[in-house]
């Protein structure tokens, strides 16, 4: 019998006799039986059947359509009054292949109104202590008489048309049923009260500055067309405050008329520059257009100081036209300071524009173009060209907060102009994520009312690279020989939250208004988990490709969860089923170490085991072919002349390369002198990479990364035999901190000895 059917045999009785626990004689228990949960089954079960809307690639179906709400508005702004005045035309287009009874319209800023339910649905209780302005609005101070003020909704002819107002949303009703393919043009009559921002905490009303001017960031002030899609017909979720918002796309035609003294910026293409700015102000505009390394001021900080003197009571009104946005938003003042720069993206000119009153100054003159920039730049390189031809950022007082082409953003020095080097990154930090947002969810518009991290989370992720690419680009912006501090996006950075209690935890795929730490659950952990397959499981090259995919195929349209998980996937080749389902659906952790180190060595000598099985079988060792066994060091078999032999002395072994391997060959072989048996563990519930690094006798390294699917078969260990030729001295899992493991005290062999209080405490002291 030849050598390869002994071996086989051998292989069978070796599984038989591992397998077979019990006497052969005993009855087998039997436990139940139960469905798949293996963690790297597909998602079959999470996900939607794909149809003709949505394909299983993750990419738009042949009949995939959505809306289109097309918008004309004349906006008054009564800056003595702090009243807003609009007048709007919205006609909506039905491309869906469903007959529609009734339109939703949304009143966002009712979120603020009398009798609204907002403030009612949080708990709240006693506080031993608490700060007295707070006491004041909270408890003392008069409710805010905010909310829209709908004068009349009429047809296209004049006639009156009924609706329905329901907190925050508004149902219209048509005269018929609008059909597939059809227009319904109406017009909606409104004003309301601006709300103070920096004390209602709204995303959206003005700033009280000390000379009494006042700036104003206006966005939601409009009502706005819900969005109905094949997912779940109309998105007519109220709005509470915090879930944002999902809105369909659209051409809009705005006249925004404001005090003559003010600089205003907008969404879309200014129509009428030359009635609005002085000759000056063009003579500045062009020369912006050819200036790429430095903005060039369109007003002055002297000029904003000097018209916060007067206070015009005639008016202008500025002129927009935007196409193909979903939502718009303005600010103006008095008071603003006014900087652009060219930046090049793909084969067109982009305006990076950043508004601030001198409040702001010197940090944001400084800075905040040249971030607009750098911005449009990596979100450009990292999805697709930037489609719209400027972008604008707004400093507003501790605001945050992202439109079309315009967000407003905090970071203030003190009144003597000092800043701190916190301050300076986070106007940076802020800048890049709200201008980041043009990307997602403006451009690729998911639905932030159900779906938070779909915007937020890959925002924040992108937001990491531009701040990584941002240094790189400007490094005289930062302090040398550091590196940008981005506080979300590395793995390390999740670890507490990942570790803490779960009775405080949501899994990423949980509608935004109902998550616990919010900010952690919405942005850090989906960012954290889209940077950690970027660097540690698929590799920058694959990754960038199907995010970029992802991004053009979703570009001005609505993607759902389960298309961007199906896109990187059909992108990449990467199955990817197994972390969608840990990192987003589950509130699981990682946790992986070292459970045990065992050392063996090679002999031609049967040991115990294999004796033992071959005794209870009834078989002779002369019944098999030469074999070669390991034996533990320490076991009962070992035999202190192993450690010296190498294995030119087993004698089995070499007389098979004598027989089988050619002489050529037999110089290109190994000659390894160390067996090590690694069992690495799992106490953890996500599965991921194993990333080991050994250190040898010599002092040098090796890394090895085993795929996260070294686990598809045992949930809780898995081992791998080492031959080296060298002696391993050290071995540590995780070495960088990729995976977020929230436990470190196991991923080091041998284990690291648990220091005394004293050694503790001087360790610290040395800052060890």
């Amino acid at each position: 019998m030849k050598v390869a059917k002994y071996l086989s045999l051998v292989v069978l009785f070796l599984i038989a006799g591992m397998s077979h626990a019990q006497d052969e004689s005993e009855t087998p228990k039997r436990e139940a039986g139960h469905y798949n949960n293996n963690r790297f089954k597909q998602l079959y079960e999470e996900f939607s059947t794909p149809n003709v809307f949505r394909t299983a690639s993750g990419a738009p179906g042949p009949q995939y359509y959505q809306q289109q709400a097309d918008y004309v508005m004349d906006i008054i702004l009564d800056d003595k009054n702090t009243k807003i005045y609009g007048n709007e035309t919205i006609t909506y287009t039905n491309n869906s292949p469903d007959v529609l009874e009734f339109l939703w319209v949304q009143l966002d800023q009712n979120v603020r109104a009398k009798d609204s339910k907002s403030p009612l649905i949080e708990p709240s209780g006693a506080t031993p202590a608490q700060m007295t302005g707070t006491f004041v609005g909270q408890y003392m101070g008069a409710p805010f008489d905010g909310g829209f003020n709908i004068e009349e909704v009429k047809n296209e002819k004049g006639g009156d048309l009924p609706y329905t107002i329901n907190q925050t949303m508004m149902r219209v009703e048509m005269p018929s049923a609008l059909k597939p393919g059809e227009k319904f043009t109406f017009s909606i009559k409104w004003w309301y009260n601006i709300p103070d921002h920096t004390i209602d905490r709204a995303r959206s009303g003005y700033e009280t500055f000390a000379d009494g001017n006042r700036g104003y960031v206006i966005a939601q002030f409009y009502p706005r067309m819900a969005v109905y899609n094949d997912v779940e017909g109309w998105q007519n979720s109220q709005f509470w405050g915090r879930d944002e918002f999902a809105l369909p796309f659209g051409n809009f035609e705005v006249n925004i008329t404001v005090p003559a003294d003010h600089t205003l910026d907008a969404t879309g293409v200014l129509l009428n520059r030359k009635e609005v700015f002085s000759k000056e102000m063009m003579n500045r505009y062009e020369q912006a257009k050819k200036s790429y390394d430095k903005p060039v001021l369109i007003v002055t900080q002297a000029e904003a100081e000097a018209a916060s003197k007067g206070f015009a009571t005639n008016t202008k009104t500025w002129k927009f036209k935007a196409e193909n946005v979903r939502d718009y938003g303005f600010a103006t003042s008095r008071r603003y300071i006014w900087d652009m720069m060219a930046v090049k993206i793909g084969n067109k000119d982009v305006m990076a524009v950043s508004v601030y009153p001198p409040e702001g100054n010197p940090l944001w003159e400084d800075y905040s173009t040249k971030v607009v920039a750098s911005t449009l730049k990596t979100y450009s390189r990292m999805a697709f060209d930037y489609p719209y031809h400027k972008a604008i950022s707004v400093h507003a007082k501790n605001q945050g907060m992202e439109y079309p082409m315009i967000c407003w953003n905090y970071g203030r020095p003190d009144e003597d102009g000092n800043y701190s080097e916190r301050t300076k990154y986070g106007m940076m930090s802020v800048i890049i994520h709200e201008v980041g947002h043009n990307y997602f969810p403006m451009i690729v518009n998911s639905d932030e009312r159900q779906w938070t991290w779909m915007d937020e989370g890959l925002n924040t992720f992108v937001q990491y690279v531009a701040e990584q690419d941002f240094g790189e680009w400007y490094p005289e912006a930062i302090a040398p020989n550091k590196s940008y501090p981005s506080r979300r996006g590395p793995a390390k950075n999740i670890v507490d939250y990942m570790a803490g209690d779960q009775s405080s935890l949501a899994p990423i795929m949980t509608k935004g208004l109902n998550t616990y730490n919010f900010g952690a659950n919405a942005y850090s952990k989906p960012a954290t988990g889209l940077n950690i397959l970027r660097e540690t499981i698929m590799g920058r090259e694959l990754f960038d490709y199907a995010f970029r995919i992802y991004s053009q195929r979703w570009m001005f349209k609505h993607p759902t969860p389960e298309d961007f998980f199906r896109t990187m996937e059909d992108a990449s080749a990467v199955d990817l089923d197994w972390f969608w389902r840990a990192w987003f659906y589950t509130t699981d952790f990682t946790d992986i170490g070292v459970k045990e180190v065992k050392k063996f060595y090679v002999t031609s000598k049967m040991n115990k085991e294999v004796r033992e099985m071959m005794e209870a079988r009834g078989m002779k060792e002369s019944d098999l072919p030469p074999l070669v066994y390991l034996v533990e060091e320490g076991s009962e078999d070992f035999e202190e002349s192993m450690r010296t032999a190498s294995l030119e002395d087993v004698k089995t072994l070499q007389e098979y390369i004598m027989d089988n391997v050619s002489a050529a060959d037999r110089a290109k072989l190994k000659n390894p002198k160390y067996f090590y048996e690694v069992i690495f563990e799992k106490p953890g519930g996500i599965p991921m990479p194993i990333i080991a690094e050994y250190t040898y006798s010599d002092g040098t390294t090796e890394r090895i990364t085993y795929p996260a699917e070294i686990w598809r078969k045992n949930d809780e260990t898995a081992g791998k035999v080492i031959a080296s030729e060298k002696e391993i001295t050290k071995i540590v899992v995780d070495p960088d901190e990729e995976t977020a493991d929230i436990d470190t005290s196991n991923n080091t062999w041998p284990k690291r000895k648990k220091l005394g209080e004293f050694e503790q405490f001087k360790n610290d002291a040395k800052g060890e």
